[in-house]
């Protein structure tokens, strides 16, 4: 006969005894382990390998892989957007170049002569503006003209005489990268002309442009203004990419030093040769995009041709363009308040 609760018994004793429970020892009490903090980085096992199609590869170089592939996706998707979004500012440009297109033919069914005058810093986007104007125009009837500095003999020559060499013909545009306004900013600045040759261009320059107004000739003058700080990220820029590192010149290494002495001369700049007759347009040029786009208003505003595309808004921005008489009245005051020019 079966014992009573022999079953039982035998069944336990067939399992295999618990492990013990770990005691402290007497008088001490057990030490909590701590819990990781949230958030808290943990440090890889150097001396752990993962298996990739039989390849033993450390953790740590997986992890630095995969931290490194981040950080070119992120750029990646930056210049996508940086893509993008200049993309779509060209396409906004497009309408207004082909308006550009119909004003050079009225230039030349009329047999108009058109000079237009891009000035102002360094890196402010002129020439980039330029190449906008100019992108789709037929090249047969303008010309981009950049001087260098004057030759011996043109030193001996009248001030204005080879700029007037340069002028435009019926039907022409002459668009001057820097122009005569060269003598009221970086000659005086660097020293390149002397007091008595800065004088004389500052009282003859008014006379000269109404006389070229007077006899038929359109003349838009735009200054580019660029604040400090994106003159010296543009310069930084230069610096540090090849294909913009030609750009950048002995003049403009100098030219964030001499600040305060290029504001000085613009001021007076616009003091003695804002007119009614040629008056100068101040393009707010931080936001190059708009900068662009608002000085090819300015200078289709200046042409009297039949639009094209009536539903385009051909105003200006009041933020990007200003007037040479309001830049005057903005600079005063700021003399006034903080006793120097900041624009």
């Amino acid at each position: 006969m079966t014992r009573p609760g022999a079953g039982m018994t035998d069944q336990f004793e067939s399992e295999p005894p618990s492990p013990p429970v770990p005691r402290s020892a007497p008088g001490t009490a057990s030490q909590p382990q701590p819990a990781p903090t949230a958030g808290a980085a943990i440090a890889p096992d150097p001396e752990l390998l993962i298996d990739i199609e039989g390849h033993a590869v450390p953790l740590t170089e997986l992890l630095s892989a995969y931290h490194e592939s981040r950080g070119r996706l992120a750029q990646v998707k930056r210049e996508t957007r940086q893509a993008v979004s200049r993309r779509r500012a060209e396409q906004t440009l497009k309408p207004f170049q082909a308006e550009l297109i119909r004003m050079q033919k009225y230039l030349e069914h009329n047999q108009r002569r058109m000079i237009i005058l891009f000035e102002g810093r360094d890196a402010a986007g002129k020439g980039g503006t330029i190449r906008r104007v100019i992108r789709y125009m037929n090249e047969k009837h303008y010309r981009v003209v950049a001087l260098g500095k004057p030759t011996d003999h043109q030193r001996t020559q009248w001030f204005f005489q080879r700029y007037i060499e340069q002028f435009p013909h019926g039907g022409e545009q002459v668009l001057f990268d820097r122009s005569w306004y060269n003598r009221a900013m970086v000659e005086p600045v660097f020293g390149f002309c002397s007091p008595e040759e800065y004088e004389h261009f500052m009282h003859g320059v008014v006379g000269f442009e109404k006389d070229l107004v007077r006899q038929g000739t359109i003349l838009v003058k735009l200054y580019f203004s660029v604040t400090k700080e994106e003159q010296a990220r543009r310069f930084e820029r230069r610096k540090t990419d090849p294909l913009r590192q030609w750009k950048l010149s002995e003049i403009d290494v100098q030219a964030q030093d001499r600040w305060d002495d290029f504001t000085h001369q613009k001021y007076e700049m616009l003091r003695h040769s804002h007119t009614p007759w040629a008056p100068w347009t101040v393009i707010r040029s931080n936001n190059k995009q708009k900068a662009r786009l608002n000085a090819i208003k300015v200078i289709l505003n200046a042409v009297p041709y039949e639009r094209g595309d009536r539903s385009l808004d051909f105003v200006p921005d009041p933020d990007i363009v200003v007037s040479g008489a309001r830049e005057l009245e903005i600079m005063e005051a700021q003399m006034l308040r903080e006793g120097r020019f900041t624009v």
